[in-house]
């Protein structure tokens, strides 16, 4: 016959013909082809945790003697509006501008973006938006240079966003609200800081929520940003103010060195070791497993195929 192949009347695929045809490779050929499948399922299977033995191999470096306490991570119900840490005594910090002019300029942006929500006393609105009386000039940097704020819907979480205004204008933003008290700005200064010392930071205070390498996750009624677009001095005013849900830890939890360790190891992970095979984008544990079940799953399937015979009947 030359028409296809039909079982029960119905038509055979191609895809069916060839998993049911009949095995044509001599035995030891198809033996050594499924031994090498096999390997390649254990080798994609280990390269998954590529990133992890990078990490690792950074863990093992000796760290310096200094320790750090790492405060505990507060629940995700936590309050959102929290009195920022200031620097400890003898950190760096940078203070906003006291400028008459810088100031006045700044009062005139906050009044038209910011007043509505906050106050044009700073005093804010139950439920609306937190008071920002004593905040000083950090949380307006972190909230306005990442494009956090101005917040369209104030019930909204803010997320990362381009920048509404240059830097010369939340500067001036910063000065205003600092006029009214606070501390100053933190500052990190990365090359001063431990890249595994770094790391141990971050995985006690950071990753359970911002994972290992700082690509963001999800948490209750919040989603966790990725740090890859955080600067140094972002990375600063986060810790020490705890934007949104995320807890603020003071110099005593988190010290000046571990918190310049700490960036240096965020911006590390913008290009991590991935040692020991493919990194899968550093996702995570649970999407590089998921990845390396179906490369494993698709190759023993193709391995059962080559070894396996049809029985003729």
């Amino acid at each position: 016959m030359n028409g296809p192949r039909r079982v029960l009347g119905r038509p055979v695929g191609p895809l069916r013909r060839w998993v049911t045809r009949p095995g044509r490779l001599p035995r030891r050929l198809r033996a050594g082809v499924a031994f090498a499948m096999a390997a390649g399922c254990l080798l994609s299977a280990s390269a998954a945790t590529g990133g992890a033995i990078g990490h690792t191999a950074i863990a093992a470096t000796t760290a310096p003697a200094e320790t750090a306490g790492g405060g505990p991570v507060a629940a995700p119900g936590a309050a959102r509006t929290k009195s920022p840490f200031g620097p400890g005594a003898g950190n760096p910090s940078q203070s906003a501008s006291t400028n008459p002019s810088v100031v006045a300029e700044g009062q005139g942006i906050f009044s038209e973006a910011c007043a509505s929500c906050h106050g044009m006393a700073l005093q804010g609105r139950p439920g609306i938006a937190p008071s920002l009386l004593g905040v000083g000039a950090g949380p307006v940097d972190f909230y306005m240079s990442t494009g956090r704020m101005p917040l369209a819907n104030p019930t909204q979480e803010p997320i990362r966003a381009r920048p509404a205004f240059d830097a010369q204008r939340i500067a001036a933003v910063a000065a205003y609200v600092a006029s009214f008290g606070g501390p100053p700005a933190p500052v990190a200064q990365p090359a001063k800081g431990s890249l595994s010392f770094g790391m141990q930071q971050f995985t006690l205070n950071c990753a359970g929520c911002h994972q290992i390498v700082g690509r963001g996750g999800l948490t209750v009624d919040a989603v966790v940003p990725d740090l890859q677009q955080a600067t140094a001095n972002q990375i600063a005013e986060a810790v020490r103010m705890g934007p949104y849900l995320m807890p603020h830890f003071d110099a005593k939890q988190i010290s000046q060195y571990a918190l310049d360790s700490i960036a240096r190891y965020v911006i590390w992970t913008r290009h991590p070791s991935n040692a020991g095979g493919w990194g899968i984008y550093n996702l995570g544990p649970i999407p590089e497993g998921l990845v390396a079940w179906l490369l494993g799953l698709g190759s023993l399937v193709l391995v059962a195929r080559l070894i396996g015979e049809r029985t003729q009947t």
